[in-house]
C-alpha cells in the first residue's frame, strides 16, 4: 500500500497517531511491535527525540504495513530528510506552507497544526492531507464542532494535545476523526509492555467501548500473533 491507502485504512480501524516524543532507537523495534501488534499503525517520532530518523529507518523497515513518518517537522529540508529515511508521515505543531507543499510533491501524508479557520483553509489550500488541531487543551469540542460546519465535509481533522480516553468521546460527537495521542500513551522509560497496555485502552476508548484492560494479556499476545489479525478496530 502506498501511503495514502495506509492512511484511508487506518482511518477506517483505528484513527490514532502515536506520538512518541523522547524514544531513543534502541525502543524503536520493540516500542513499534507493541503498537503494531495492537492493530495501531500511525506512529510518528518527533524530529526533536534523540537520533530520529534512526528510529524512522528502522520502524519502517520493520513494520511496512504502517504509516511512519515524523512529527515537530518545521522545514521542507526537514520533510526530505524524513523521506530519505523511509518516513511517509509528517506532522507539524504549525501551518508552514513550504513544509506541507513539500510533503505533498513527495507523496506523503501531511498533518499541519492549525488553530482558527484561517489557517486550516490555508493549509488544505496547500495540499494538506488533514488537520491536526494544536493544542486541543485550547481547542474544545464546541471549537471543534464550529470548524466542521465551515471545512469541507471530507476534511479529516484531528485534535492532538491533552487527549485522554476520558475526553476523545466529546470530540468524536463534535466531528473529530481520530486523535494524536503522545504523552498519556508514551513516556521515555514506559516498557513496550505499557505502551501496548495504553494503546488497548485508547483504541477502546475511540471505539466507544468499555473493553477490559486485560486484553493485553498472554492470550492477546498469542492472538497478535497469528495470521490476518487486524487490530480490535475503532
Amino acid at each position: 500500500m502506498n501511503a495514502q491507502q495506509k492512511f484511508s485504512a487506518a482511518l477506517k480501524t483505528i484513527p490514532l497517531v502515536a506520538i512518541l516524543r523522547g524514544l531513543q532507537p534502541a525502543e524503536a523495534l520493540p516500542v513499534g511491535q507493541a503498537l503494531v501488534a495492537t492493530g495501531w499503525s500511525l506512529i510518528e517520532i518527533p524530529l526533536n527525540s534523540p537520533q530520529p530518523l534512526e528510529s524512522i529507518a528502522a520502524m519502517a523497515k520493520a513494520f511496512p504495513q504502517a504509516l511512519i513518518g515524523a512529527g515537530t517537522v518545521l522545514s521542507a529540508e526537514d520533510v526530505r530528510q524524513v523521506q530519505a529515511a523511509g518516513g511517509q508521515l509528517i506532522v507539524s505543531p504549525n501551518f508552514n506552507p513550504a513544509v506541507v507543499q513539500e510533503a505533498a510533491r513527495l507523496g506523503m501524508i501531511c498533518l499541519p497544526g492549525v488553530m482558527t479557520a484561517s489557517e486550516a483553509f490555508g493549509a488544505l489550500e496547500a495540499g494538506a492531507t488533514g488537520l491536526k488541531l494544536f493544542p486541543s487543551e485550547m481547542i474544545s469540542p464546541a471549537i471543534v464542532k464550529a470548524l466542521r460546519a465551515v471545512l469541507p465535509s471530507s476534511t479529516v481533522v484531528m485534535p492532538v494535545g491533552g487527549i485522554t480516553p476520558d475526553n476523545m468521546a466529546a470530540y468524536l460527537a463534535a466531528g473529530a476523526n481520530g486523535f494524536g495521542i503522545g504523552s498519556a500513551l508514551y513516556k521515555p522509560g514506559m516498557s513496550a509492555a505499557e505502551v501496548g497496555e495504553n494503546a488497548i485502552k485508547f483504541i477502546a476508548a475511540c471505539a466507544g467501548t468499555t473493553r477490559a484492560q486485560a486484553l493485553f494479556s498472554l492470550e492477546f499476545s498469542a492472538s497478535a500473533a497469528a495470521p490476518g489479525f487486524a487490530g480490535l478496530g475503532c
